[in-house]
């Protein structure tokens, strides 16, 4: 794994997670617990409205500390009620972190290369809907990560499990001078929060 990336987890603290929060989390360790114990496949689709900031994310920090955390039976994707595009400040804030990425092809919806170590396949982040044909269609679980996805989806069609673990929106302060922290502060956000479910698995 790249140092800088281990630098930044080793820098989180999942004792700021509340009792509160840590309940919501639960469902997704149950989750994850299951497969491991039965030597199966975790998949999961983080899914949220435009698959533009938060989905992708918690995609990509889900993967990453799959890594960290030596479990290699972890598979992340995200999508959207529709297709938008990966926002630039989503891909300027992890590479802050010290993800490298590359664009793969430019674009309304461009696509681009996710490398977190350099032995391993790189995540591929652009905007797709939650079925699309790069996504699992069956035993998988559909993470929502935002209220207006959760709502708009009660019923995820070949999805095991049904977690809403909802996040607030950075795009709020787009164009603002608060916009590089307030980026960073939710990529961060989540990168704890799934330090902690990693952290309970035992494998």
């Amino acid at each position: 794994m790249f140092s800088n990336i281990t630098t930044t987890i080793k820098a989180l603290n999942p004792e700021s997670i509340t009792k509160e929060r840590k309940a919501v989390l639960l469902p997704l360790i149950d989750f994850i617990q299951l497969k491991v114990s039965n030597s199966q496949e975790a998949r999961i689709n983080f899914i949220c409205t435009h698959n533009s900031r938060r989905s992708h994310l918690a995609q990509v920090w889900t993967q990453t500390l799959a890594n960290f955390f030596n479990l290699k039976n972890v598979a992340c994707y995200s999508g959207g009620t529709e297709t938008t595009a990966l926002f630039p400040m989503v891909v300027k804030t992890l590479e802050n972190s010290g993800f490298k990425i590359n664009t793969i092809s430019k674009g309304d919806n461009a696509v681009y290369s996710i490398k977190y170590a350099n032995n391993e396949h790189p995540i591929i982040g652009f905007s797709k809907k939650l079925d699309d044909d790069f996504n699992p269609k069956s035993e998988f679980a559909a993470i929502m990560t935002c209220d207006s996805a959760n709502e708009a989806c009660p019923f995820v069609p070949g999805a095991e499990k049904r977690i809403p673990i909802t996040f607030e929106d950075p795009k709020a302060f787009d164009n603002t001078p608060q916009q590089a922290e307030k980026y960073n502060e939710r990529s961060l956000q989540i990168a704890t929060e799934l330090f902690f479910v990693f952290s309970q698995i035992k494998s």
